[in-house]
């Protein structure tokens, strides 16, 4: 999903253009390329120094893939794998791929007759909200039922459920041009799974006996690219929804937008954020968006090290500039980055026939467990309230580069173990002090250190295809682990600090601790 995810498949030939989209976005920064040095590169930390308290909650998205339907083998290792995490705020996205997994109502209502219809979506929810029990969610049900839109005929969809179609989000103006209709769908499809049924437009009713709770509904997804929606038609759907909603569940939060490509069109910032385009009442309690760094076909992991990093360079500018205007028109609302990860070249033609897929390496794995944590400490300097990785699950003909899941093993992989070691170790509420490097490779690595409540931390991300050594100060008191080359489909390892320094491996995501705080 994201700026490439949901839409690759429609735009391939994009994928080269987007790159140096995020390149020149980045104010055609340059990154120093310095010569190997075998001298240790030099970290400062100043622990009196606070910069900023995080709010940033560290996380992911779970995509509804017919892999994670149950009594798949990868479905039970995954959402194994996503309850011991423990995360919160994890995102559910039933997707426009996949209709009958991901829309309640496939066909128009009739006066005599409904076609409700959740026997195929409820046991993938169940799973989620069961390995997810006891944490905040993000729920997303992102797909619009295509009846609900003026088309010249109407939209089919596979009889196969698992088959995936690209062409279901048809039409651009609602049948129903006050909204009501839309609200009212959303309204029914969330009272099936918070009180216990619903009634119907036929006046029937349908019981579930489900009693969930739904602490943040996202509303949509991608709007810019589904349906071709403007900012003006959004906020006015949104405000239909969010009421639908808001009827059948009054503790519920809602987030907008979920932007693929948020430097692009600044004004669905402008219009949306504003309090007077919406409906007297409506909140605005979170927004969100996303960002995949996409390289050429041309480049390889040698080119890729540089490419990732500085096209994430030019999403934070982005990031930057998004938040001034978030600040200027709607101070209390939260922002939830709820995508982010890198998208291969290659999955452009996702699911076209004969397609012909490159290897992924274990090393692929890792840089992009490493961007991830890059993202993480530049997101928790900005304060962004939500950092999410995609995607739990991706797999051959289904963007098999985003996924945190080896569906050849079954295992978590790097990108996965990478986001455990954040979450286990830095918290909201954690403070950001002052901390720097020094030396040849010092735009190599990305250093930041945290006081947390269970003692001083440092994490540390190699951003590059060989190994670093940081000196740390006090390291006879320090301890590490870290996600690397070595550690494979496997969780973090602890690695020796020897001699007063740290040896990052290529693209390690490393955590230092220390076992008392520092006397200053």
């Amino acid at each position: 999903m994201g700026e490439g995810i949901m839409h690759l498949h429609q735009r391939g030939r994009q994928v080269r253009s987007l790159a140096r989209l995020f390149i020149v976005g980045s104010a055609c920064a340059v990154t120093a390329i310095p010569l190997y040095t075998q001298q240790a590169t030099q970290l400062t930390i100043h622990w009196e120094k606070a910069m900023v308290v995080s709010k940033s909650i560290p996380t992911l998205q779970v995509v509804v893939n017919p892999p994670l339907r149950p009594g798949e083998a990868l479905s039970a290792a995954s959402y194994d794998a996503l309850k011991n995490l423990g995360a919160d705020h994890v995102r559910y996205v039933p997707w426009l791929p996949y209709p009958s997994l991901a829309v309640a109502e496939l066909e128009p209502p009739t006066a005599q007759k409904t076609f409700w219809d959740f026997s195929l979506i409820d046991p993938m929810t169940r799973d989620f909200l069961a390995a997810t029990e006891g944490h905040p969610t993000v729920v997303n049900f992102s797909t619009i039922p295509a009846w609900i839109f003026k088309t010249d005929k109407p939209v089919s969809y596979p009889a196969d459920p698992n088959q995936a179609t690209w062409d279901y989000t048809q039409g651009t103006e609602l049948r129903d041009p006050t909204g009501k209709e839309l609200g009212d769908y959303y309204g029914r499809l969330v009272g099936w799974y918070v009180n216990g049924g619903f009634v119907d437009e036929a006046g029937v009713s349908h019981h579930s006996g489900y009693h969930y709770k739904f602490p943040v509904w996202e509303v949509l997804n991608e709007p810019e690219y589904e349906h071709a929606t403007t900012p003006e038609q959004y906020t006015q759907r949104y405000d239909a929804i969010v009421e639908g909603i808001r009827g059948v569940s009054s503790e519920t939060k809602f987030m907008g937008m979920a932007l693929a490509m948020p430097s692009r069109n600044p004004h669905y910032f402008e219009y949306f954020l504003d309090p007077a385009n919406h409906k007297p009442g409506i909140p605005i309690d979170y927004i969100s968006y996303h960002f995949y760094a996409v390289p050429t076909h041309q480049q390889t992991i040698e080119d890729w090290q540089y490419t990732f990093f500085d096209q994430a360079d030019g999403f934070l500018t982005a990031v930057r500039y998004i938040e001034s205007i978030r600040k200027r028109l709607s101070p209390n609302t939260k922002t939830d980055i709820d995508e982010l990860g890198v998208i291969s070249a290659d999955d452009a033609g996702s699911g076209e026939p004969g397609q012909v897929k490159q290897p992924i390496s274990p090393a692929y794995w890792n840089l992009a467990g490493s961007l991830y944590a890059y993202l993480y400490i530049e997101l928790s300097r900005l304060q962004i309230d939500i950092v999410g990785e995609s995607q739990l699950v991706g797999y051959p003909t289904q963007f098999p580069s985003v996924s945190m899941m080896d569906w050849t093993n079954n295992l978590p992989n790097a990108r996965f173990w990478v986001l455990k070691l954040i979450k286990d170790a830095f918290h909201p509420g954690d403070t950001l002090v002052e901390t720097a490097l020094g030396g040849a490779d010092a735009t190599d690595v990305a250093a930041q250190a945290f006081v947390t409540p269970s003692g001083h931390k440092l994490l540390l991300v190699n951003k590059r295809n060989r190994t670093i050594e940081i000196a740390l100060p006090d390291a006879g008191k320090a301890s590490a682990i870290a996600v690397n080359d070595e550690t494979g489909d496997g969780p973090a390892r602890g690695i020796k600090i020897a001699n007063g320094t740290i040896e990052l491996k290529p693209f390690a995501v490393t955590v230092v601790s220390w076992h008392a705080p520092e006397r200053q």
